[in-house]
C-alpha cells in the first residue's frame, strides 16, 4: 500500500475524526464551530485536526487568529478504491461464512 494511503487511513480509522470530515465535507467550517459539536476538549479536537491536516485530508485557511477548516476531497480519491476492495473483501467472507453456516444447518 503506497505510504501517504496507509498515512490516510489511519487518520480516518477514528471515528472522531471521520465526524469532523462529515462536518467539513461541503463547506468550510472555523475550528471553534467544528469543536462546538463535540463533548470533549478543545486540545482534543486541535489534536485531531492536526492529524487530519498532516494527512492532507483537510485544508486550513488562516483569518485573522481564526483557522478555517475544509475537507480536501481530491486527496480522499486515492482511497476509495483502497476501501471498496476492503469492504468487497469483508463481503465476500461474510458469504463464505453464510454459504458455509446454510450447508452445516442443512
Amino acid at each position: 500500500m503506497l505510504p501517504f494511503v496507509e498515512a490516510e487511513l489511519r487518520a480516518i480509522a477514528s471515528p472522531r475524526r471521520r465526524e469532523i470530515l462529515r462536518l467539513v465535507w461541503d463547506r468550510e467550517r472555523s475550528s471553534g464551530e467544528i469543536a462546538g459539536h463535540f463533548d470533549v476538549s478543545w486540545p482534543a479536537i486541535s489534536q485531531n485536526l492536526r492529524v487530519l491536516e498532516e494527512a492532507g485530508l483537510v485544508q486550513t485557511r488562516r483569518h485573522g487568529q481564526s483557522r478555517f477548516y475544509r475537507a480536501n476531497r481530491s486527496r480522499l480519491g486515492p482511497l476509495r478504491s483502497v476501501l471498496t476492495k476492503m469492504w468487497e473483501d469483508d463481503l465476500d467472507r461474510l458469504a463464505a461464512l453464510a454459504e458455509a453456516e446454510a450447508k452445516r444447518s442443512r
